[in-house]
């Protein structure tokens, strides 16, 4: 009988001391990823901290030493600058990059993945593979099974996004308002009782970065021009988890039990859709968890063949360390990284 082994499966995890990276940890951990070497890497003032993984410690080291360690799978959390200037390091050595950051999502030589959609595209050769902006990752989740069925021709989006979006800096700046402690400041403006119409930066069209995302993102994962989408992207002060107000204009007309079937056998996704009994979507409940939620599910009434839904997923999972640990997943049981073999037993 034959039997799947690895050989060798060395995973670097880059930027594992910040917020992502620690959940990256975390997911690995809960699903049993097969790694018989972790390298925890970052930036060379965290070189030589120690972190746990499965009850046991491990050194961070820097950069440099862990492309001469030659992962086979390297996880990037660690901004686009630094995932410039190293992934294409790694991939010189045959390490498989799963990128976290912007810096190669809109590259048309690089896929940009959400495995439950189009992660049959990849191949041995695909050496960095970008992971989805989180709020774009939740969006096509839902989009994906209703533009098959119906095509759509446009998408309005609102996000409300978590401050764990932006990073450890500005949950501290929220939770010290919240306080009443004066502290640094993460946004230009409170986030404590507030909401900033503000995600990223500003680019010169008078839409942010993050906004532009969503516009272009869910095009290349769908390889569909054909549609368009238009966001407004507003941070709000919640510890976790992001959500989407969404409006589908269709080419082709759909009955809600139909479009409640479809996202409920979608994997990934669940329908929460009740408003007799308040059944619906929130961040504070999707928090820890990786599938993305979907609820307040109603026609348009002021146009034709047009949906209105509100979709909620945890930013820092799903939206991020999850999706790219199942990137990983479908690499290494499609044979896609150089150091999986089999062997008979």
């Amino acid at each position: 009988m034959c039997q799947e082994i690895f050989l060798k499966m060395k995973v670097a995890v880059v930027g594992a001391t910040g917020m992502v990276g620690e959940v990256m940890l975390n997911v690995l951990e809960e699903r049993n990823f097969p790694i018989t070497e972790l390298l925890l890497v970052a930036s060379e003032r965290s070189v030589g901290k120690k972190l746990n993984y499965k009850n046991e410690e491990h050194t961070i080291i820097g950069l440099a030493d862990a492309v001469a360690a030659q992962p086979d799978i390297a996880i990037f959390s660690a901004g686009g600058d630094t995932s410039l200037e190293w992934a294409p390091k790694f991939a010189e050595v045959g390490t498989t990059v799963i990128d976290n950051s912007s810096a190669w999502r809109m590259d048309p030589a690089k896929k940009l993945v959400v495995p439950e959609i189009n992660a049959d595209t990849l191949t041995p050769e695909d050496k960095i593979i970008a992971n989805p902006n989180c709020s774009t990752i939740q969006l096509v989740m839902a989009l994906n099974p209703l533009h098959k069925k119906y095509q759509m021709r446009r998408v309005i989006v609102s996000t409300y996004q978590s401050v764990s979006g932006t990073g450890v800096k500005a949950v501290q700046q929220m939770e010290n308002e919240a306080a009443g402690i004066e502290g640094e400041m993460a946004y230009p403006y409170p986030i404590n009782r507030n909401a900033l119409p503000h995600c990223d930066v500003f680019l010169d069209n008078g839409y942010t970065k993050e906004e532009m995302k969503l516009a272009r993102e869910p095009q290349k994962i769908l390889d569909d021009r054909t549609f368009s989408v238009t966001a407004t992207a507003v941070r709000i002060p919640t510890a976790g988890g992001h959500s989407e107000s969404v409006n589908v204009e269709f080419h082709n007309d759909f009955d809600l039990a139909e479009v409640r079937k479809l996202l409920s056998e979608t994997p990934g996704v669940v329908v929460q859709d009740n408003p007799e009994t308040n059944t619906y979507p929130m961040p504070m409940f999707a928090n820890g968890k990786d599938e993305v939620f979907v609820g307040r599910i109603r026609r348009d009434e002021t146009q034709p063949n047009t949906l209105n839904m509100w979709i909620v997923a945890d930013n820092l999972r799903k939206g991020a360390a999850t999706n790219a640990v199942q990137i990983a997943e479908y690499l290494v049981e499609n044979h896609l990284v150089s150091k999986t073999s089999k062997v008979v037993s």
